[in-house]
């Protein structure tokens, strides 16, 4: 395989790796939704329940597309540390959905977003040191969980 059909062989798993942990997510989102979030109270900035799904779909193709641009321009450890904190993000990114609308706990979300985005700031300086746009891909995604975190925190918060 040449190096051009790799590279976009590496795209292709790198942003199918992230969007298929979204949808991961959202197996145990979706019944929850219907079922449990409508009810509980929410402050008044919280978004349509809309907004959510095309957000988090630019966000992993951003996730995925930054990860692939480690993957192309670093070699040795520092790809595999790269990419292994990168991982370690994304298992959270899912662990947190699985917490918040599986288990319907704010609380404990709450407190495991706090380790997801301290993930996040943790990869976004490892990547930049080997690439500055793929750190600065995942600048929307970290201020959307700071976002989300406040979200959480707020409806932890109104429900206990």
């Amino acid at each position: 395989m040449n190096t051009r059909m790799r590279s976009a062989a590496a795209l292709i798993v790198s942003t199918g790796t992230c969007l298929l942990a979204g949808a991961s997510g959202s197996l145990v989102t979706a019944t929850s939704v219907r079922e449990w979030y409508p009810d509980i109270q929410k402050p008044w900035w919280t978004p349509p329940s809309a907004v959510f799904g095309p957000v988090w779909t630019v966000l992993y193709l951003l996730m995925g597309v930054s990860a692939w641009l480690i993957w192309r321009n670093a070699e040795g450890s520092a790809r595999r540390t790269a990419l292994l904190i990168f991982v370690t993000q994304l298992v959270l990114n899912g662990i947190w959905s699985f917490l918040f609308f599986g288990f319907r706990s704010p609380g404990w979300a709450a407190l495991e977003i706090v380790l997801l985005w301290s993930s996040i700031v943790a990869t976004v300086l490892v990547f930049a040191r080997i690439s500055r746009l793929a750190a600065g891909l995942l600048l929307p995604y970290l201020l959307w969980v700071s976002y989300a975190a406040a979200l959480n925190v707020a409806i932890w918060n109104l429900n206990r």
